[in-house]
């Protein structure tokens, strides 16, 4: 069984935690923009060196660069058979590509897993992490903005992957077992089963 899934959530809603049990439930890989740009620069390959200079001068990575480079890793041996997006794509250019992408192989998304949180209540979880871990740069302001921009920044594309049936919509609060299960059984619900259930 091979699933192509997306995962999308507002910052403190676990998603980094859920991506890691579902690429290890289907055997998957979760490909995130930003490992992707972190291992780029690194390792400072052409596509790295071109990432660094943009960020470095404050800039936002441009579509046609976030593409390759998830096409670049799209066509690595362990996505053959499947894949978790985390991060990517954040524009409806970008899920144009990536819808243009994955037809020239013969596939499509599966399924788009939205991470369902009350802000006010993820707001609450972040700030008290941000004092438990001394993360001065975390305020309540800069929290508030991260969820204002998440909001404003998916909105779209939570509307066009709505559209297409693909939206699949997790109540992510609550202790982190019951979300995995809440994540697996709407997925069954889709028939997309783990290989070993």
């Amino acid at each position: 069984m091979t699933a192509r899934l997306l995962i999308v959530g507002p910052p403190g809603a676990g998603k980094g935690t859920q991506a890691a049990r579902i690429s290890t439930a289907f055997g998957i890989p979760t490909i995130s923009t930003g490992d992707i740009f972190r291992f780029n620069i690194a390792n400072e390959t052409e596509l790295g060196k071109q990432v660094k200079a943009i960020v470095d001068g404050g800039d936002y990575v441009p579509d046609s660069l976030t593409n390759a480079l998830v096409t670049d890793r799209l066509n690595e041996a362990d996505a053959a058979s499947g894949f978790l997006l985390d991060g990517y794509p954040r524009t409806t250019d970008q899920v144009r590509y990536l819808d243009e992408l994955l037809a020239s192989h013969g596939h499509a998304l599966d399924a788009v897993i939205r991470l369902v949180a009350d802000q006010e209540e993820v707001i609450r979880r972040l700030t008290k992490r941000a004092v438990e871990q001394n993360r001065v740069d975390d305020s309540e302001e800069a929290i508030r903005h991260r969820q204002e921009v998440y909001q404003r920044e998916t909105a779209p594309l939570l509307a066009m992957f709505g559209e297409r049936g693909l939206l699949i919509e997790v109540d992510g609060l609550g202790p982190v077992d019951e979300v995995t299960e809440r994540v697996f059984s709407a997925l069954d619900a889709r028939g997309i089963a783990r290989p070993d259930s």
